[in-house]
């Protein structure tokens, strides 16, 4: 369950954003649309992740009652999912990432995903279409821990094959904002919640 936000910072974290589609609130934008309201106050939590309700109630330039309920609204709706540091597993010493595609025995999915589960290093899987079933996001500390990691993967009776390649570098790093602005309701949300600097 998620935790509601007070005044006071929460220190070192920052918002998990979820895309979701479907969902509406009142005083939010129609048709799983997110307006500039919503897209203002998840780009403040981004850039300061340790901000308060009243913090972003200065920076956004709205009322903290509504600050407050609007955080409130995308939680309840599921876009906004959790307030947890960003962590670089680089930086954290495991430096070698890899991504593994598995080919798995017909009906294995739910065993494969607990076999997955029980590898640390293992940071993402996901099922997929194609030749490949289970696409697999992995770290190491190292080439030899890698080795490691996929000897193991391959240990699971339900794998048929794998096959991997070592990410070089990363290009792009995981966003969502600039995908959530390419359908934000133009100035929505915004009108009628101007407030005095220190309302």
């Amino acid at each position: 369950m998620l935790c509601g936000l007070t005044s006071q910072p929460i220190w070192g974290r920052s918002v998990l954003v979820f895309l979701t589609s479907g969902w509406r609130g009142d005083g939010m934008a129609p048709g799983g649309v997110l307006d500039a309201l919503d897209l203002a106050l998840l780009e403040a939590l981004r850039e300061h992740p340790r901000a308060g309700v009243l913090e972003l109630s200065r920076l956004t330039g709205v009322a903290r009652g509504t600050v407050s309920a609007r955080l409130q609204r995308l939680e309840d709706a599921g876009v906004v999912t959790g307030y947890g540091p960003e962590i670089d597993v680089r930086a954290a010493g495991f430096g070698v990432e890899a991504f593994v595609t598995l080919e798995i025995a017909q009906g294995a999915i739910e065993a494969v995903q607990r076999d997955l589960e029980a590898i640390p290093e293992v940071l993402e899987a996901h099922a997929t279409t194609g030749r490949g079933d289970v696409l697999c996001r992995v770290a190491a500390s190292s080439h030899e821990a890698l080795q490691r990691t996929l000897v193991e993967l391959d240990r699971s009776s339900s794998v048929v094959r794998s096959t991997s390649v070592i990410a070089l570098s990363r290009l792009v790093p995981l966003r969502a904002l600039p995908l959530l602005h390419t359908e934000a309701a133009p100035d929505a949300g915004r009108s009628g919640h101007r407030r005095d600097a220190d309302r």
